[in-house]
C-alpha cells in the first residue's frame, strides 16, 4: 500500500507498556506508507491529564513537522482515555481517525476491586487510578466523542482471576462492553486478549482498514454488495 506519506499517524500504548509493545503495527503502518509517531509515556508516573498534555501534544508537534493532511491516533488500552482527554480539551483541525484497541471507554471493574491495594498503586501509578467504572472516574467524565472513532476489543482472557471480577465477556482487563463509547463510528469484537491485541494480524490489518475508510471490514457486507 502507498500514498499515505502526506498522514500521520501517533501509537499511544497502554498503562505499564511501553511502545515496544506496537511494534508490529509500527512495522504495518510504515510498510502502508504512513508516517508514525510511536510515544514512549511514563504511564505510571503521571495522571492521565498531564500525561495527555504532556505526551500526547507532543506526538502531534512531531508530527507537524512533515506537514499531514490528517492526524490519525491508534491506541491500545488507557492510551484511548488520553486521547479522549486531549481531543475534549483541544482541537485538531486536521483529525483524521483514532483506532482504539480494548479501551476503558466506561473503566473496568478490575480498578474498582483493587485500586485500593497498595500493590495496585505501586504497579501502576496515579493513571490506574482513575479507570474505575463509577460515574465520577475520568473515562465516565469525558463523555461521548464527536470525531471518527473505531474501536476493536477482544473477549478472550489469560487472567482469569481478574476475569472473575468483570461481568459479561471479557479480554481480562476490559469488559466487551465497557469498551464502548457513546457517539463511537465502528465497533468489532475480536478472539484475543488484552495484552496482545496490538500485535494480532486481524487486528493490524482492520486498523488500517479503518484509518482509510472510516469503518471496519466485513466479509458479509462486501459480498452483498457485489451481489447488488
Amino acid at each position: 500500500m502507498i500514498g499515505n506519506k502526506n498522514e500521520c499517524v501517533v501509537l499511544l500504548h497502554g498503562l505499564a507498556r511501553s511502545s515496544r509493545s506496537f511494534s508490529a503495527m509500527e512495522t504495518a503502518l510504515n510498510e502502508a506508507g504512513y508516517h508514525v509517531v510511536n510515544v514512549n509515556y511514563p504511564s505510571r508516573k503521571q495522571t492521565i491529564e498531564r500525561l495527555a498534555e504532556n505526551y500526547v501534544t507532543k506526538a502531534i508537534e512531531e508530527c507537524r513537522l512533515v506537514q499531514p493532511k490528517r492526524i490519525h491516533f491508534v491506541t491500545h488500552s488507557m492510551g484511548g482515555i488520553l486521547v479522549r482527554y486531549y481531543l475534549a480539551n483541544h482541537s485538531l483541525d486536521n483529525l483524521g481517525h483514532v483506532v482504539m484497541l480494548s479501551p476503558p471507554n466506561q473503566g473496568s471493574e478490575v480498578v474498582d476491586k483493587l485500586a485500593g491495594f497498595p500493590g495496585f498503586y505501586a504497579f501502576n501509578g496515579p493513571a490506574g487510578q482513575q479507570l474505575g467504572t463509577s460515574a465520577k472516574s475520568l473515562p465516565n467524565k469525558l463523555g461521548p466523542v464527536d470525531y471518527s472513532v473505531g474501536v476493536i476489543t477482544g473477549n478472550r482472557s489469560i487472567n482469569l482471576m481478574l476475569s472473575r471480577f468483570i461481568p459479561g465477556d471479557d479480554d481480562g482487563k476490559v469488559s466487551v462492553e465497557r469498551a464502548k463509547v457513546a457517539g463511537m463510528s465502528d465497533y468489532l469484537v475480536v478472539p484475543h486478549t488484552h495484552p496482545m491485541i496490538m500485535s494480532s494480524t486481524d487486528v493490524i490489518f482492520q486498523t488500517i482498514n479503518y484509518l482509510q475508510n472510516g469503518k471496519f471490514f466485513r466479509k458479509n457486507t462486501i459480498q452483498k454488495e457485489q451481489a447488488s
